[in-house]
């Protein structure tokens, strides 16, 4: 598939919309970009033609919950560097994950 989606992730990913009643999603994935503190915690995902949607939580200028593309993340190359994914990543509830993850602490509302 691609450096950051296995097809292992792939196939463990809830579709889109999941998880939409859950007040704790887990997170399958957490990509993030080495020069900065964007962060990108994966709770859903599906193909939609040649690309994958996710849905998560995104850390950048602000934080929210949103869509973003497969594409999207794999498009970005700045003098080299590119979007990772944490290798090591065992799926978790997203609190949990921005208490060890997260460079702010999501507050709820």
């Amino acid at each position: 598939m691609s450096r950051l989606l296995t097809e292992e992730l792939s196939r463990s990913l809830p579709k889109l919309r999941a998880q939409e009643r859950s007040e704790d999603p887990i997170v399958h994935a957490i990509f993030f970009f080495p020069l900065s503190d964007w962060k990108w915690f994966v709770t859903e995902g599906e193909r939609n033609g040649n690309d994958v949607t996710f849905f998560g939580y995104v850390e950048g200028f602000e934080a929210e919950l949103g869509h973003f593309t497969l594409s999207e993340l794999g498009g970005v190359d700045i003098d080299g560097f590119k979007i990772e994914r944490v290798e090591d990543f065992e799926p978790a509830p997203l609190q949990h994950c921005l208490e060890l993850h997260s460079g702010r602490s999501r507050t709820s509302g």
